[in-house]
């Protein structure tokens, strides 16, 4: 009963900070557009979410930079521009996955942890992306190192400013801390009923 009288007195909570988070996306759609920060999102859920949450909002905020994309900044209504799109929401997902790998391996590390899965989720992203033009010799100049330590400095800080927001909002409470969140919903964790990684912890 205990459990779920705190479940209802703290059940807003999560769906505010996704939609936060989503409406954050946004705003970085609209500055970089096609330097959307899904690395550090992906990072971020990775660190601070259970994986259902993690992945639903990596899938909301794709959904908000296509149809921002689309909607406002005019992205041409074509096959390839579609399936760009498609697979870039594909391999935001996997980046989150091997952000959560890496930040399990590396939790005994503290927060050193944090850094080893924003860099997974980068190269994961980066790379993933990467693959399409190499294989059909099309569109390569768009990864030149310049271009890819552009994206890199801007997912780093976006980063560095969403693990920072999340920390305020944790102590402001709006935000659950991870284990406080699954004693709310009353779910297990992913792996031996243990908590998600925390971000900074150690």
């Amino acid at each position: 009963m205990q459990t779920q009288s705190f479940a209802l007195s703290t059940g807003w909570r999560r769906p505010f900070w996704i939609a936060l988070l989503v409406a954050t996306s946004v705003a970085f759609t609209l500055g970089f557009a096609c330097a959307t920060p899904l690395a550090a999102f992906a990072a971020l859920a990775a660190l601070t979410m259970t994986r259902r949450d993690a992945l639903l909002l990596i899938g909301l905020v794709w959904l908000a930079n296509q149809c921002v994309g689309f909607g406002v900044l005019h992205y041409p209504w074509t096959a390839d521009c579609l399936a760009r799109g498609v697979g870039l929401g594909i391999v935001a997902l996997l980046a989150t996955l091997g952000a959560e790998w890496t930040a399990e391996r590396f939790s005994p590390l503290g927060r050193l942890a944090s850094a080893m899965a924003f860099l997974a989720a980068f190269a994961i992203y980066e790379g993933l992306l990467l693959l399409t033009p190499t294989i059909f010799q099309s569109g390569v100049e768009d990864y030149a190192p310049a271009i890819v330590g552009r994206i890199f400095a801007i997912n780093a800080v976006a980063f560095i400013g969403l693990l920072a927001a999340n920390r305020l909002s944790v102590s402001a409470g709006l935000v659950l801390e991870p284990r406080r969140q699954l004693a709310a919903t009353g779910r297990r964790s992913r792996r031996h009923g243990a908590a998600p990684f925390r971000a900074g912890e150690g």
